[in-house]
């Protein structure tokens, strides 16, 4: 089963990353973008069938290694 896990910053956590991007687009004439966080995406491909199962094993991996839960937040997708 392939996952995808989105892992971006909390609110209210400092993103610089994301701040550059949006001076870089503001700069670049994109004035819509009224904010920009940035995250990552981490495809993995595991080998169960369970829908549970697979939500169960990624989130105990993003807990555990994947993302930092004090600063960041993640979500979970099956694809």
């Amino acid at each position: 089963m392939r996952v995808r896990v989105l892992v971006t910053p909390k609110p209210g956590v400092l993103d610089p990353e994301g701040r550059a991007v949006h001076r870089a687009l503001a700069d670049l004439g994109y004035a819509a973008a009224t904010d920009v966080r940035t995250g990552r995406v981490i495809l993995l491909e595991l080998a169960t069938s369970d829908p549970d199962e697979a939500r169960a094993q990624v989130g105990e991996m993003c807990e555990k290694l994947l993302a930092n839960p004090v600063i960041e937040e993640y979500s979970v997708e099956l694809v």
